[in-house]
């Protein structure tokens, strides 16, 4: 299953938002245009339906509660509402997930509405009586309660299958990464979930892995995983020099662009849910960059998941295989940010169609204004 429509009311940067979602998808957008709270809808949900998560969680202790969420283009009707369609190629609306929330006058999130459909037949519709007739059941969503989520269980855990990574590697490299920290998803306790991870499952990716690294860095020829004296987990590769037997280096001597690789690379045969990643062309070479896409194609063909991936980079969006339709343009405006298709501008279209690239056609879209000022900067 997949995402394949997302309706977004007061949510952070957007006022209002509808756009439907294919199984590869690019943000494109200005800085702070939103790409990244557009993500997090998708994490927000992850958040609810997972065990040890809910909807106070969710809300409070990692955004900073409902005032934190709600856009700041919010007039008169101030609740915050996330719909989702989620389905397939053959029922693209299996189901449908809505949720509508504020906060009561104690500062607790709390639900307003929410929807829960399969194939168009409604399944919960909130409030209900039990909600008349004890509010304090509005503080926590029917998708995160085990006792009463039975007939639509197989959407929350669609929902708890979404993962996000974007890899900080000097989190890697700090030696008690790990503590504390469980499915970080900046990387804290990433070498502790490879460990984790079946041996049989775990070498059958690092063999995959490797070989893709090498043709990234032709140096480096093995790459393992191990756990020193004090159990701490670490990864190491071997490089070619002039020395016979090569040298090895642990995650300490790697460089972030191996470190961001390594992580991109596992983040794609990891799980089969939709994986969200923010930015993966960072510290890459543009002659590796330009291929992830056709990876992530190669991947879905395999698996099926579906990617939603933010950039910037020109070099990524130069594959000739994205389609305008998976291409999500963002534009920062005076009553919150707008997401729209690249197939709905026509101007795009007629470059393409001239024989310009798809980054040479969006990306000039993207650029601020009058960003040549900052030159002018120090003056």
């Amino acid at each position: 299953m997949q995402f394949t429509q997302l309706t977004l009311e007061n949510w952070r940067n957007f006022g209002r938002a509808e756009v439907e979602l294919p199984r590869r998808v690019f943000l494109v957008g200005p800085n702070a245009s939103g790409k990244s709270n557009f993500l997090d809808v998708f994490r927000f949900l992850h958040d609810i339906a997972s065990v040890g998560g809910g909807f106070q969680a969710a809300v409070n202790t990692k955004r900073g509660g409902v005032s934190g969420l709600r856009s700041l283009a919010a007039r008169r009707y101030s609740d915050i509402l996330v719909r989702v369609f989620v389905g397939d190629e053959g029922n693209p609306k299996l189901w449908e997930y809505m949720l509508q929330f504020n906060q009561d006058n104690r500062q607790r999130p709390t639900i307003r509405k929410e929807r829960v459909a399969h194939k168009g037949e409604t399944l919960v519709e909130r409030p209900d009586e039990d909600d008349k007739t004890d509010p304090e059941l509005t503080t926590q969503t029917h998708l995160e309660q085990v006792n009463v989520n039975r007939l639509y269980r197989d959407l929350a855990q669609f929902l708890a299958s979404v993962r996000y990574l974007h890899i900080v590697p000097q989190l890697i490299r700090e030696p008690d990464r790990s503590v504390g920290r469980q499915n970080d998803p900046y990387g804290g306790d990433f070498l502790e979930q490879m460990m984790r991870t079946p041996v049989n499952t775990r070498e059958a990716r690092l063999r995959r892995m490797r070989d893709a690294v090498r043709i990234a860095i032709p140096q480096l020829r093995e790459l393992d995983l191990f756990r020193d004296d004090r159990g701490i987990p670490h990864l190491r590769g071997k490089y070619e020099h002039w020395r016979p037997q090569g040298a090895w280096q642990t995650e300490h001597e790697f460089s972030d662009g191996t470190l961001r690789l390594i992580g991109l690379l596992w983040a794609v045969l990891d799980g089969t849910g939709p994986l969200l990643l923010e930015e993966p062309e960072l510290s890459l070479h543009p002659e590796v960059v330009r291929y992830i896409p056709q990876m992530f194609a190669r991947i879905q063909r395999r698996s099926g998941r579906q990617i939603l991936v933010s950039t910037h980079s020109g070099d990524l969006l130069r594959d000739e295989g994205i389609g305008l339709d998976e291409v999500l343009l963002l534009s920062p405006e005076a009553e919150g940010a707008s997401v729209r298709s690249a197939d709905a501008f026509k101007e795009i279209k007629a470059l393409l169609d001239g024989g310009v690239s798809l980054a040479e056609a969006v990306l000039p879209k993207t650029r601020p204004p009058h960003a040549s000022q900052l030159s002018l900067f120090g003056e």
